[in-house]
């Protein structure tokens, strides 16, 4: 997403959600089939339902008119990171401690290329995953992992 853009939507979408009782997870603005999406991902200890994700799309919608941050043309969508949501910010990795999360490591670990257990830590240089620490730059992603079971 181009800086200024983030920079521009980011307080406003934190503004939104939080009038609607939600907090904002996340924010991405990308081009798909070319076609621009401005996603915004909320979250609550609740949950979030279709209801609060028409809320945080209906206060955000006049803000982005005013403000006018994005050139083209693009579709707002709203939505919850769901369960398997990436962590990107040390927020999310604080709210996810001690839960089961994958990481996708950019070189092999032990003959794997993911790495699977609890966040048991985390600092501005590494991650400690099931007892294994990894330097944060070898990480390519980290998702929350939750096993379902039927």
């Amino acid at each position: 997403m181009a800086k200024n853009i983030r920079q521009t939507v980011l307080p406003l979408a934190q503004k939104a959600a939080a009038e609607c009782g939600v907090e904002l997870w996340d924010l991405e603005f990308v081009r798909e089939g070319g076609e621009y999406f401005l996603r915004l991902y909320i979250d609550s200890p609740d949950g979030v339902g279709i209801d609060d994700c028409e809320a945080v799309s209906r206060a955000i919608d006049p803000m982005l008119d005013e403000a006018d941050p994005i050139e083209q043309s693009y579709n707002l969508e709203v939505s919850s990171p769901g369960i398997f949501r990436e962590l990107k910010t040390p927020e999310h990795c604080a709210a996810s401690l001690g839960m089961p999360v994958r990481a996708k490591l950019y070189t092999a670990l032990n003959g794997s290329k993911e790495l699977t257990g609890t966040l048991d830590a985390f600092d501005d240089e590494s991650f400690t995953i099931g007892g294994v620490t990894v330097p944060k730059a070898s990480v390519g992603s980290l998702r929350r992992h939750e096993e379902l079971e039927f």
